[in-house]
């Protein structure tokens, strides 16, 4: 089994709130973080139609059943039932009872915000990261095998092949959840929109160019973003705009939690495929900017991260904003190093005085070049986020 990170926080939260609401996508591994961390905990699966029925029809005497602390799993199944459960935590008075996960992050913050507000901490849990499978001596040669064999926690414990684990999680879980929240006439629309923005993974986005693709209004681009983001089947990486004015492009960019669907709605069947393919740079800057976020999630805290592009066609891949100071980093595919690597970089500091380093994530060694000048390999960016 491997151990995740976010273990620590939640074991800290219990103690400290009377509800832990962890988030994250489908077979990211919530039920089993909150099960290998809580054994004591007993446990209730909403996905269960008899259980769910239950605590729909019943809510007083599902929760009264529980006279331990309890894991309520996908719980966006019955959102009515956090309003009970509010009422019980301020009746008991205990911090710990109950621990809930869920895959809808609209639904589910909505109600949360609704009534469980002060009572609960929040987590986020995507999938596995590279620290997550180094600290399990889990570790391949390079980015190729990671980008197709992706972060699913299922892959690696139970030893499946990649390309069917994510055609069985598309046909399973992302056209089953989009089904929920969209009155879908045609799927074949919406999977034409999925693989046009897996061919448009981390490019500004033009929702008119999209739409005119796709065949919709952009209106429904957006509202379809809207559910993918949602559903934590995409991440929406703002731009940093602060004390830039006009001259900054402010539309988001769109990367996929998982490296390995993104790779599978491109169509590359092997490994070996990925270095070859026409979108190699964006597969591997998804793979890094997903890094990023789950180094952030990982260790409890938001995942204050932007890019930047200028009118000027200046750019930096991602800002870390931490405090008053940021953090550039420049994300490139090469083994190789140059100097020329670093010119958004540079250009970046010079337009901003909160800069306080600059780091160039790539598939070579790493190099310190100056006081505030590092390059770092892939799988070493968790690093950036150890203060």
């Amino acid at each position: 089994m491997i151990k995740r990170k976010l273990e620590k926080e939640l074991l800290l939260l219990i103690k400290e709130y009377p509800v832990v609401t962890i988030l994250g996508p489908r077979q990211a591994g919530k039920t089993t973080l909150a099960k290998q961390a809580l054994p004591e905990y007993r446990y209730a699966n909403l996905e269960d139609p008899e259980t769910r029925e239950f605590a729909q029809q019943d809510p007083k005497a599902f929760l009264a059943q529980f006279i331990t602390p309890v894991i309520i799993d996908e719980i966006q199944r019955v959102p009515t039932l956090l309003s009970y459960i509010q009422v019980h935590v301020d009746e008991q008075q205990k911090n710990g009872f109950f621990v809930l996960t869920g895959s809808h992050q609209l639904q589910l913050r909505e109600a949360v915000a609704q009534s469980l507000a002060g009572r609960t901490a929040l987590l986020q849990l995507l999938p596995l990261s590279i620290e997550e499978l180094q600290s399990a001596n889990i570790k391949f040669d390079n980015f190729d095998e990671y980008c197709f064999t992706g972060f699913l926690p299922r892959i690696y414990q139970q030893k499946m092949r990649p390309s069917t684990a994510y055609s069985n999680y598309y046909q399973t879980y992302v056209e089953r959840d989009v089904r929920l929240l969209i009155n879908l006439k045609d799927m074949t629309v919406f999977e034409k929109f999925l693989k046009l923005m897996a061919g448009r993974v981390g490019q500004v986005i033009s929702y008119s160019s999209l739409a005119n693709d796709v065949g919709v209004d952009q209106k429904t681009i957006k509202h379809w973003l809207s559910i993918l983001e949602a559903s934590f089947i995409v991440h929406k990486l703002p731009a940093y705009f602060e004390n830039f004015g006009k001259r900054v492009i402010k539309s988001p960019k769109y990367y996929f939690m998982d490296v390995g669907l993104l790779c599978f709605l491109l169509g590359i069947k092997k490994p070996e495929q990925v270095s070859r393919d026409p979108l190699v740079g964006n597969i591997f800057e998804n793979m890094v900017v997903m890094e990023c976020v789950k180094a952030c999630y990982n260790r409890g805290e938001m995942a204050n991260l932007y890019y930047f592009r200028d009118s000027n066609g200046n750019e930096v891949d991602v800002v870390y904003q931490q405090g008053r100071e940021l953090l550039a980093i420049e994300i490139k595919s090469a083994s190789t190093f140059s100097m020329k690597q670093l010119k958004g970089l540079k250009r970046f500091a010079e337009l901003s005085d909160q800069v306080a380093g600059l780091r160039l994530v790539y598939s070579g060694n790493k190099k310190i070049l100056s006081d505030d000048i590092e390059t770092v390999r892939f799988d070493d960016v968790a690093s950036f986020f150890d203060y």
